[in-house]
């Protein structure tokens, strides 16, 4: 699964994933991708899930571009642990995702078998998806 090598801050504050996405919002390296419409949080699980759904699915053949990289520590504290004592410990890792972000891109295969891998990979993630081709392609 995907994690940082490093970080600066082991812990991070939670924060709110508000906006649109300024960047990584067009296809630029496939032909069709799988873009976010609602804001929310993908772990490193869901990412890795979600690859390999599109991966069985067009039978390695092509190429798969991942556009997101979980970079934000979660914590969370033990079970039946009384309030208060600190921040639970890191616990794994999320890419925190914006409404028009690219989260993955497919090339090389026939779109239609490319846009069937992408709706399954969609099912493997928190946030409702939708499937964007590029210009000039189809």
């Amino acid at each position: 699964m995907l994690a940082p090598k490093k970080v600066k801050h082991r812990k991070r504050q939670k924060g709110r994933v508000r906006g649109k996405a300024q960047r990584g919002n067009s296809v630029s390296f496939g032909d069709i991708g799988l873009k976010a419409l609602e804001h929310g949080k993908l772990t490193s699980q869901q990412i890795e899930s979600a690859r390999v759904a599109i991966m069985r699915h067009i039978k390695r053949g092509g190429k798969v571009w991942i556009r997101v990289f979980p970079d934000f520590p979660i914590t969370s504290k033990p079970a039946e642990v009384r309030m208060g004592k600190g921040k639970g410990a890191p616990e794994g890792w999320c890419a925190p995702v914006r409404p028009g972000r690219i989260m993955y891109e497919v090339k090389g295969v026939n779109i239609e078998l490319a846009r069937e891998a992408l709706k399954r990979a969609s099912y493997k993630l928190p946030v409702k998806c939708a499937i964007v081709v590029k210009e000039g392609t189809e």
